[in-house]
């Protein structure tokens, strides 16, 4: 890999943390475009004649293309310049979400959202890997922070204010400002990031000796676990504020406004965290969200009781993407071939998740789908509990 001391250029690294707030607002854009349908479900259900079960495809597809032009995207383009590939990923953002707002069928808005997901999938690639070659190496974490802070910022602003845009005009609106915005990003990125050309492409083979190292393996097994019991529930999140804990749908943006906030908390925390005890922090993450999410249905059945598990629900998840990819960054023998195939996971993982749990609400009921998430939770528990911590380099004692 290249020294973490310098960019693609030569040059001294300090020079690019533009390119990592950039880098950043990629990552919120496209984890808002990926989960805003979560928030105007209901909606998107209700104008396009479909169940709410059949309207979580709307996350299912795009997780899934993501999933596979997560590792195949960076072997396909080869030794492209990274600026480059981050910036028309970004351009091809803009274009599912203008299709998406012209959509006058179910079905195209599905054809939709497979440009979405493989703009998600090609991102994800490279942002997890891209910040040692922006920032010194003692700047790393700070800098990992920052970029996957997008994904709590896409929970606390892009979701819930989407789904307030969506609530008091149409959600064909929300998805015109998401490309917009996109728009802007793509231009921030091209301006902010240093030319970034590949040192070793990423071939198919490197994906499968990444399985070879345990820590790898298990940080992949683990956060596919994760991912899909969370979004089995959460992609439901508005039905189950509902109607298990009696809150009203117009309140349901300012709650999903509020679970980011605490998603922004554990973000930063567990930054902080996870970079002198990555063991601890990847542990405590499903284990604490199986006590959260498996009790909705007992200790949410009131609105208090709703609100308090979803902030909590959103601290948690708020850390999963930092705690993850700094375990990565100690075991993975090559970084970038690592991070292509955790997207790949996490992103297949979600269209797998909404789509187990559409099938549960539809076939069984609200309830049901926290308790199998939790299901999800404890077996994820069980495998990183019987990794020793020395994995990843770390003492329990």
């Amino acid at each position: 890999m290249e020294d973490a001391r310098t960019a693609g250029t030569g040059e001294t690294v300090g020079a690019h943390w533009w390119g990592v707030v950039a880098v950043m607002a990629g990552i919120f854009l496209l984890v808002t475009a990926e989960q805003l349908p979560i928030g105007l479900l209901s909606q998107v259900a209700a104008s396009m004649g479909v169940t709410p079960g059949l309207a979580g495809l709307m996350v299912t597809v795009p997780g899934v293309v993501a999933a596979f032009s997560a590792p195949l995207l960076p072997v396909a383009v080869g030794r492209l310049d990274r600026r480059i590939m981050l910036t028309g990923l970004m351009i091809l953002m803009v274009a599912g979400s203008m299709l998406t707002v012209l959509a006058d069928s179910f079905e195209l808005l599905l054809g939709a959202r497979v440009l979405v997901g493989m703009s998600i999938g090609g991102f994800w690639a490279i942002a997890g890997s891209i910040a040692p070659r922006l920032v010194p190496s003692d700047k790393v974490p700070r800098a990992m922070t920052v970029i996957f802070g997008g994904v709590a910022a896409a929970s606390v602003l892009g979701v819930p204010v989407g789904t307030l845009l969506g609530e008091y005009s149409h959600w064909r609106v929300a998805f015109g400002a998401l490309g917009g915005l996109s728009l802007m990003t793509a231009l921030a990125l091209w301006v902010w990031l240093p030319r970034l050309p590949p040192t070793e492409p990423v071939r198919l083979r490197m994906l499968g000796q990444q399985l070879g190292n345990r820590g790898v393996r298990v940080a992949v097994i683990a956060t596919g676990l994760v991912v899909v019991g969370h979004f089995s529930a959460y992609t439901f999140i508005s039905p189950i504020l509902q109607q298990i804990s009696g809150i009203a749908r117009n309140d349901v943006g300012t709650l999903l406004l509020l679970y980011g906030a605490a998603g922004i908390i554990g973000n930063v925390a567990a930054g902080a965290f996870a970079g002198y005890h990555p063991y601890r922090a990847v542990l405590a993450i499903p284990s604490l969200l199986l006590l959260v999410v498996a009790s909705f249905p007992w200790l949410g059945g009131q609105p208090v009781g709703g609100v308090a598990l979803l902030m909590g629900w959103g601290a948690v998840f708020g850390s999963v993407s930092v705690s993850i990819q700094t375990w990565i960054l100690r075991t993975a023998p090559n970084t970038e071939a690592a991070t292509a195939l955790m997207a790949f996971v996490f992103n297949l993982s979600i269209g797998l998740g909404a789509m187990v749990g559409g099938r549960v609400v539809d076939g069984i009921s609200l309830p049901g789908v926290t308790w199998m998430a939790g299901g999800f939770f404890l077996v994820a528990t069980l495998l990183v509990l019987r990794t020793p911590a020395s994995v990843v380099g770390e003492k329990t004692r």
